[in-house]
């Protein structure tokens, strides 16, 4: 496995969701925003589908890619 599998795997170790107790998974998950698609790699629960986005991405790339979108 990669250095990156493995940190993607930690990580989703470390969370559960709240809603349904189990632990989340990390999968591909498309971020839409303004009619932008974007694939990536988050963690999920397997069972109702509720997405963790973590602070530094939402606060970082998201932030700029919603800048960039709104700019055109």
């Amino acid at each position: 496995k990669s250095m990156s599998d493995q940190t993607s795997q930690a990580q989703s170790a470390q969370w559960e969701c709240a809603k349904c107790g189990v632990p989340l998974v990390v999968c591909k998950v498309t971020v839409e925003y303004l009619g932008s698609a974007y694939p990536v790699d988050l963690c999920k629960c397997p069972q109702c589908g509720l997405v963790r986005v973590p602070e530094e991405l939402a606060l970082g790339k998201m932030a700029e890619v919603e800048k960039t979108l709104e700019d055109k």
